[in-house]
């Protein structure tokens, strides 16, 4: 960690250095109390994905407002947890590479010393038999770690077809015995940004469908299902009115990004804040335009540029693209006279990031502030442990 982040501790929020990845603690609090209380209302577990965070600190914050374990995509932010204390994790993605699998094999085992447990998606045969040798090359006698059949219930990327073809998988999964079945991954990661209400809501009617006729096969093959486990930010309220799923995979609520919020809020979803930000200062200064030092190496663009939060927000600026180092300020053309519109060289601005999953990883802390961003105080810095864990 750099001297001068150390140093912020305890200071003005004023101080914090530009660009910096910055977390309003106070907003991100309200969130996952938010978040807690509606998985308890629902009687669901509640697993939220730390690829959006990747810190171990917030995912120790998480459990202790209710979560029970958490999800990650990778192997390697499955360790970084671990390195972190975290004892409870699930590896919702396919893992095929045998070194990679000797890396969750060991990782499984070190969990369930620690009184934890490790599980993986799968959505082959060939999966499982790598899996299933992986764990019998480290000595495992017994069923160490968790395996859930993914099942595509509409995004089409992985998960193998609803139906007997899962209950193939699952039969397979039980026929090791290093290997227990823990349910079906059934995550629909394309309805998560579906802009109307009605349609978020349509594709999960479709997710569930897709898991009729899987859970129809499993009743026709004598096999039990043990846990439905999905859902995002954006659909979770479908779900969770279900009846079917038992647990909610709920990430970018905490921080909640631009493009989340260019979603529809349907009314019986709670209401999230946004709780992340780039902290940039305008560097340069023109009769047209500002720009500021917070170009797409602070944040990614793969859902679209960041939006201006407070004040620049009411000056009706829009940022555009200026590169790696610059962002580029412009006053929105209804807004009026341009002149008096633009801000003065040196003022703070606060960027909203279009994805805070991609714009976390570009960073090695994030400084956590309480109190407000303008007034307030920094009160941690914490580590991305998980920054660049792509393996």
């Amino acid at each position: 960690m750099s001297c001068n982040l150390t140093a912020l501790v305890g200071q003005s929020a004023a101080l914090i250095d530009t660009p910096t990845l910055v977390i309003d603690l106070d907003a991100m609090e309200r969130n996952m109390a938010r978040m807690a209380a509606f998985a308890q209302q629902h009687q669901l577990l509640w697993r939220p994905h730390a690829k959006l965070h990747k810190s171990a600190q917030i995912a120790r914050w998480l459990e202790q407002a209710g979560a029970h374990g958490h999800c990650v995509q990778k192997t390697s932010e499955a360790q970084a947890l671990a390195a972190g204390g975290i004892r409870n994790i699930y590896i919702s993605n396919q893992v095929i590479a045998p070194a990679k699998l000797a890396r969750v094999a060991q990782l499984s085992q070190q969990l369930h010393a620690q009184g934890g447990r490790l599980a993986l998606a799968v959505d082959s045969l060939e999966g499982i038999t790598r899996l299933a040798h992986a764990m019998q090359s480290i000595g495992a006698a017994t069923a160490s770690i968790d395996v859930l059949v993914e099942i595509n219930v509409g995004q089409n990327r992985c998960g193998v077809e609803p139906g007997t073809a899962a209950v193939r998988l699952a039969q397979a999964v039980q026929a090791q015995p290093t290997l227990q079945f823990a349910g079906l991954q059934a995550y629909h990661g394309a309805a998560q940004h579906l802009r109307t209400a009605a349609a978020r809501q349509a594709a999960i009617v479709q997710a569930l469908q897709h898991i009729a006729t899987t859970r129809s096969a499993f009743d026709a093959a004598d096999l039990h299902i043990p846990l439905v486990t999905g859902a995002g930010t954006g659909t979770f309220i479908h779900e969770a009115a279900s009846g079917v799923y038992g647990e909610l995979q709920t990430g970018s609520f905490l921080f909640m990004d631009a493009d989340y919020a260019a979603n529809e809020r349907d009314p019986a979803q709670p209401a999230f804040e946004h709780a992340l930000f780039v902290k940039t200062q305008v560097m340069s200064l023109s009769a047209t335009h500002a720009v500021c030092d917070a170009g797409h190496k602070s944040h990614a663009i793969d859902s679209g540029l960041p939006i201006l939060h407070g004040l620049a927000a009411t000056h009706a600026l829009r940022f555009a693209n200026g590169g790696d180092e610059h962002g580029v300020l412009h006053p929105d053309a209804a807004s009026g006279n341009a002149s008096n519109r633009l801000p003065a060289l040196g003022d703070t601005l606060w960027l909203i990031p279009g994805h805070c999953d991609p714009t976390v990883n570009l960073h090695s802390h994030m400084v956590g502030v309480r109190g407000g961003l303008d007034a307030g105080v920094v009160e941690c810095v914490l580590t991305v442990d998980g920054r660049g864990a792509l393996t």
